[in-house]
């Protein structure tokens, strides 16, 4: 370091936020720091040019004359609004945003120095009095700019000469004035060169700020805009070809076309001059799509506007047909007309989107937002001239496809009370959502599994689910139509009806969910241009001047629990599951009901869950069987199960291979079935051991004595008998009839010890732990083949499934559980118990045994 030149010595010194320390280590580096030049480019160099001035002030004890003069030579920006703060801090005055000493700590001399050094900048035209200074004066321009040209009381040359003459912009990024300046070339774009002579660079990132401000509507004016407007767009794309209207600002400016007419009117006119950089009816098209499964279109704010945008732009697209038509049909939220099929007829006349077919039908009824479909169902009688045949098998196609949506409980009460369908659903819900492990994406596809998610009983607490976002899994998902609706209808078709259903377009999406997706990235490939949504102008403005910067807690409670992000999402305020509906229809041990849990634990609806596991009580029949399939169905999919199903299996839940064992009332035996690559041997045919609940664990044990399995004999305690040699005679009865019962209560107790048989909990465990096996089996696969293909020096981290992880975990519970009630049953001298059959190495349970070999210490 002694060796070190004075110039490098400076350079490292520039580099540190404070160089004290480093000046305290040997005179040479403290002579260094001293120099004027080295102090004056120190705050040039951390700071910038813009800034500097501002640093220095703040230094007092480095700032003298002669770094003064080099700051000032050395091209530091001084403006007249700085000199201005500087003086008010000084002498007490009003120091606006600064709370710290600052030019305080300067002495009076230097002070006097700088103060007079900066005023002969400005021709000594300096005013110090209260609300004088330049930074009033352009916040009181900002207040003005909302209202016309002819009510603003600061005018457009005394704002120019503010930057030009007087080198006006805010000096320090805590400066409130800083964040307000792209606000002021939203309202006069000619200020922008003199803006950037001073040092200000528009950054892309005000783009679409500037731009919302020209659109604003102003409070109090109601005269009309549009050429202001215009003329301000105009003028800062000339100023700056970097500065455009997106597709952002132009989607919620047409989102306000109902109450802000003069920024939309300005809009089409900068649309018919070719001044936006898109075609604005195809910006508008796409707009109208976002709202086809959007709770924003039950409010009447929104269905006008959407209205508006139609009949300037209208379009032959099929989404938005459809979202034009819920406006129309949509009455559930709104006020009820006096005569709703006459106001119906009218709007669509005028809307001209008649007539009315039969697949607007379909599509209109299968919307999670029509909950009553009887208006729909008038209208297709009275206006269309349905016949009760044609309704009916309408009726039929619509239950089977409001299945897939979750919120259409009460869509399917009504149509159900209405038409009997019951049995017709039951059935078709087994035929299109059974799911089986080839139904799920490949198991080496680990992305396609993470994601995957079953058609039914989506979670509505999920963030993605409750935005209707695509899953990235459903390439891999399996098509559950089914048949043809004709075939389906036909198949279950009542008596005396016919099957002819009217086939489905081929280009018509029923759900829209892919086609809105599509055609929103085939229209925002280019980023520049942005991406829509459905906030006006007034919400996007007021989030930008109101959402806290500095703080991710309040940011995201606003963001979460927002008015206008409760309208985003693809569900009813006051909707019921279907998967409630059909838990309150349909008994427990039912196929559908086997179906819907199945789907509710994939996508782990935990509503769902405990609604069909409901709280133990006195009616254990309601609750839906679990099954082994379920454990792997998550297992192929890596997802840990809910803790409810563990929950259930502690309180004794019945053990089933699948659905298919008490669907078809047939007693699970394990030699019945095939598992892997091993079968169990054949063994008796007998019933499953009742459930053990915890209040049967505190009786008396010998009330019920499940029959025998065939299992292997545990291992159990010795039982010490006692030997009387007392000779009875007539006069000790009643010490004969005392030895008896207590040799017969011992010989009752070594019987029911022997005949102990595998309770649920038990089957449980053991094929849990087969599972678990299995999963260990392929984490060590998996780790093999990465340990081949990755480079020896380098660490490699394989992490285990959520579903083994938590397997491994609550089996241990399960273990627990299990001994514990073995030892309320059978005493405290009760065994570990053993969960694997003598010819089944599958489920095989090897303990550690400790060595044999005597072990002998030699002394070397």
């Amino acid at each position: 370091m002694q060796r070190l030149c004075d110039e490098v010595i400076a350079l490292i010194i520039y580099e540190l936020e404070d160089p004290t320390a480093l000046t305290l280590v040997c005179n040479r580096f403290h002579q260094v720091s001293r120099d004027p030049y080295v102090r004056a480019h120190y705050f040039l160099t951390r700071y910038g040019r813009i800034n500097a001035m501002f640093w220095a002030l703040g230094r007092g004890k480095l700032l003298n004359e002669v770094v003064i003069d080099i700051l000032f030579n050395s091209g530091a920006h001084v403006s007249r609004y700085l000199l201005q703060v500087a003086i008010h801090h000084f002498y007490r005055g009003n120091s606006h945003f600064i709370k710290t000493p600052w030019v305080r700590s300067i002495s009076p001399s230097v002070f006097s120095y700088f103060q007079k050094v900066a005023a002969e900048m400005f021709d000594n035209e300096v005013p110090v009095g209260k609300h004088e200074d330049d930074g009033s004066k352009f916040h009181a321009f900002l207040k003005d700019g909302r209202h016309s040209l002819q009510m603003r009381e600061k005018h457009w040359e005394e704002i120019r000469d503010l930057f030009q003459r007087y080198k006006f912009i805010p000096f320090s990024i805590k400066d409130p004035l800083m964040c307000q300046l792209p606000t002021a070339l939203a309202f006069e774009p000619r200020l922008l060169p003199y803006a950037e002579a001073n040092g200000f660079r528009m950054e892309t990132k005000y783009r679409d700020f500037v731009f919302r401000k020209m659109f604003e509507k102003p409070p109090l004016n109601t005269a009309d805009r549009s050429e202001e407007i215009v003329c301000r767009v105009r003028e800062l794309k000339r100023l700056d070809p970097r500065m455009f209207v997106s597709r952002t600002v132009a989607a919620e400016v047409c989102m306000e076309a109902k109450h802000n007419e003069s920024a939309y009117r300005a809009l089409k006119i900068l649309d018919r001059s070719g001044d936006l950089l898109f075609p604005l009816p195809v910006l508008v098209t796409d707009l109208i799509k976002l709202f086809v499964k959007s709770r924003a279109i039950t409010s009447p704010p929104t269905t006008n506007t959407l209205r508006q945008l139609y009949s300037d732009f209208p379009t032959g697209d099929l989404t938005v047909r459809t979202v034009m038509l819920l406006t129309v049909f949509l009455f559930d939220g709104l006020p009820q007309p006096s005569s709703p099929l006459v106001s119906a007829k009218s709007k669509l006349q005028n809307l001209n989107l008649l007539p009315v077919t039969r697949q607007d039908l379909l599509v209109m009824l299968t919307n999670p937002f029509i909950e009553k479909p009887q208006h729909i169902l008038d209208y297709a009688r009275e206006e269309m001239a349905m016949s009760l045949k044609a309704i009916n098998e309408l009726i039929r196609e619509v239950v089977v496809m409001c299945l897939g949506v979750g919120s259409k409980g009460k869509t399917l009460k009504s149509l159900t009370e209405q038409c009997g369908l019951k049995e017709f659903i039951a059935e078709a819900a087994v035929r299109r959502y059974t799911l089986s492990v080839a139904d799920l994406p490949p198991l080496e596809d680990e992305q396609a599994c993470a994601a995957y998610e079953a058609p039914l009983c989506p979670d509505y607490n999920n963030t993605k689910a409750s935005r209707g976002g695509p899953s990235t899994g459903s390439t891999y998902q399996r098509s559950f139509n089914g048949p043809s609706n004709a075939e389906q209808l036909g198949a279950n078709e009542a008596p005396g009806t016919s099957s002819a259903v009217e086939p489905a377009p081929e280009n018509y999406d029923l759900h829209m969910e892919d086609a809105i997706e599509d055609d929103t990235m085939s229209n925002a490939d280019d980023a520049e241009l942005g991406t829509i949504g459905q906030d006006t102008l007034s919400t996007m403005i007021r989030q930008d001047e109101m959402t806290p910067i500095r703080s991710r807690r309040r940011s995201y409670y606003y963001n979460m629990y927002n008015h206008d992000v409760q309208a985003k999402l693809n569900y009813p305020v006051e909707f019921w599951q279907v998967g409630k509906w059909v838990k309150d229809t349909y008994p427990p041990d039912s196929p559908i009901m086997a179906v819907f849990f199945t789907h509710a634990i994939i996508n782990n609806n935990s509503t769902l869950l405990h609604h069909y596991l409901p709280t133990p009580g006195p009616d254990s029949s309601a609750r839906v069987p679990i099954t082994l399939k379920h454990f792997k169905l998550l297992a192929h999919l890596g997802r840990a199960p809910n803790f409810c199903l563990y929950h259930e299996i502690e309180l004794g839940a019945e053990f089933y291979f699948s659905e298919e064992d008490y669907l078809s009332k047939q007693t699970p035996v394990v030699g019945t079935r095939q598992h892997g690559k091993h079968r169990t041997k054949d063994v008796k045919k007998e019933t499953s051991p009742a459930t053990v609940s915890p209040s049967l664990c505190q009786a008396d044990p010998s009330s019920s004595t499940p029959p025998r399995t065939s299992r292997k004999r545990p291992r159990r305690s010795t039982v010490v008998v006692v030997t009387s040699y007392v000779i009875p005679d007539s006069d000790d009865e009643a010490i004969v009839e005392s030895d008896d019962e207590n040799a017969m209560l011992t010989l009752m107790t070594m019987q029911a010890k022997k005949r102990r048989v595998e309770s649920n909990l038990q089957r449980w465990i053991k094929h849990l732990s087969a599972l678990l096996t299995e999963e260990q089996r392929k984490y060590k696969e998996k780790r093999r083949r990465l340990e081949r293909i990755t480079p020896p020096d380098s660490k490699l981290r394989v992490n285990k499934t959520e579903f083994h992880k938590s397997l491994a975990t609550h089996l241990r519970s399960l273990r627990r559980v299990d001994h514990d009630k073995r030892k309320q049953l059978y005493g405290s001298d009760a065994p570990e118990e053993d969960y694997s059959d003598d010819e089944d190495d599958e489920y095989r349970f090897q303990k550690s045994r400790s060595s044999k070999r005597r072990r002998s210490n030699i002394t070397s």
